[in-house]
């Protein structure tokens, strides 16, 4: 590739190797989607001869149940290696050449959460387990694939007596983990590396605090390192969810407004969007399930709602990696140079998309805050 960029392909079943240098050379296109919340996959493509072995291998060994094909990239940028993804194959297309030209291989796959979503075990019991040991034990299934649980205990840890009920799980291990992670507010993703082959699978709120990444500049001559960037406000998104407390005493019902500002979610812009809820006055709550639910449970899952509202302030861009001097890595903070004082500062990256060919090595990115005009008075460079 790039003299500043070299890619590693791992493949295989399980336990991935180097792959093969037919492989390697057959191997053109590269595109890995990273979220911050949700399933990550990659799309590989591959210019490859109607004889080669390769279509055949891929065909084959990536349509059996048992036997799946493991997939991790790793792009080493400056020195500096980055786990893309560590997934598994999920789809196979094959696009014949025409007038002699070779065929296109294009192999499209998730990251190893789709291991977690193949079969459902719905009624299977943990009695006297909160919903922090239930993840755990369905996490421990995959301890085999270098998966290491990173669970967050939630503020009210709710232990079922077993005389009284036994939870039981609903669906496969993927969707009751995300419905776990739901009804706590919380989110769930797997997060590959440090080291190729390793997957920290996270639990607990939405973090948007930590260091900041280089900055993205635009329109500053010289120092401009993306391509092109997007800014849009939406001000009909943010809306302020309510729920009830109901006092036994008086029979009243007292209406709570949750506010989207938490220790882990700090303001990102200086000026918070005004809620479109609130005049007029909605005073419908933002779930109807949440009378059943202990208060501590019923907040967290508010200030997750009121958070993913008050994100109004959104960019879109894309950047040359080689320019930027490094990879731009999602679910943390980035910030932003010479848009004007409305919209620098710091932001959070929701998803980046990894696009890599023998020539070029680009992303595109989508950022997110919660406000307009920065809240630091400079960003690092």
């Amino acid at each position: 590739m790039l003299e500043s960029v070299q890619l590693s392909l791992l493949i295989g079943p399980v336990f991935p190797v180097p792959a093969p240098r037919p492989v390697l050379d057959a191997l053109s296109e590269v595109e890995v989607t990273v979220k911050d919340v949700g399933t990550s996959g990659f799309t590989l493509t591959f210019s490859v001869d109607k004889q080669s072995p390769v279509q055949i291998l891929f065909l084959l060994t990536g349509g059996l149940p048992l036997l799946f094909m493991r997939v991790i990239l790793v792009a080493t940028v400056n020195g500096t290696a980055n786990v893309l993804i560590d997934g598994v194959i999920t789809e196979n297309h094959i696009a014949p050449g025409g007038k002699g030209s070779n065929s296109t291989l294009t192999l499209i796959g998730e990251d190893l959460t789709a291991l977690m979503n193949q079969s459902k075990w719905s009624g299977f019991p943990f009695p006297a387990c909160p919903p922090e040991a239930r993840v755990a034990l369905l996490l421990a299934k995959y301890a085999v694939l270098g998966i290491i649980p990173m669970i967050i205990p939630s503020v009210m840890i709710d232990v079922p007596i077993p005389i009284e009920r036994i939870p039981s799980q609903k669906g496969t291990d993927l969707q009751y983990i995300r419905y776990l992670a739901h009804e706590a507010g919380y989110v769930f993703y797997l997060d590959p590396g440090p080291e190729p082959g390793m997957n920290k699978a996270y639990w607990g709120p939405q973090i948007k605090v930590g260091p900041v990444q280089p900055a993205l500049n635009t329109d500053m001559d010289a120092y401009t390192n993306v391509e092109s960037m997007s800014f849009k406000f939406d001000q009909q998104k943010n809306k302020i969810p309510l729920m009830y407390i109901y006092i036994q005493e008086t029979g009243v019902s007292i209406p709570i407004p949750l506010l989207p500002i938490t220790p882990l979610n700090p303001p990102l812009g200086l000026i918070p969007p005004f809620p479109t809820n609130l005049l007029p006055p909605d005073l419908t709550p933002f779930r109807d399930d949440l009378a059943k639910r202990p208060i501590p449970q019923a907040i967290m899952m508010g200030l997750a709602e009121a958070a993913e509202n008050a994100e109004v302030v959104s960019c879109e861009g894309s950047l040359d990696v080689t320019r930027y001097g490094g990879v731009l890595k999602a679910r943390q903070l980035v910030g932003v140079r010479g848009a004007g004082p409305a919209f620098d500062g710091l932001y959070y990256v929701k998803s980046i998309t990894n696009k890599l060919t023998r020539s070029s090595y680009k992303q595109n990115f989508t950022l997110t805050r919660n406000g307009l005009v920065s809240t630091v008075p400079t960003v690092s460079p």
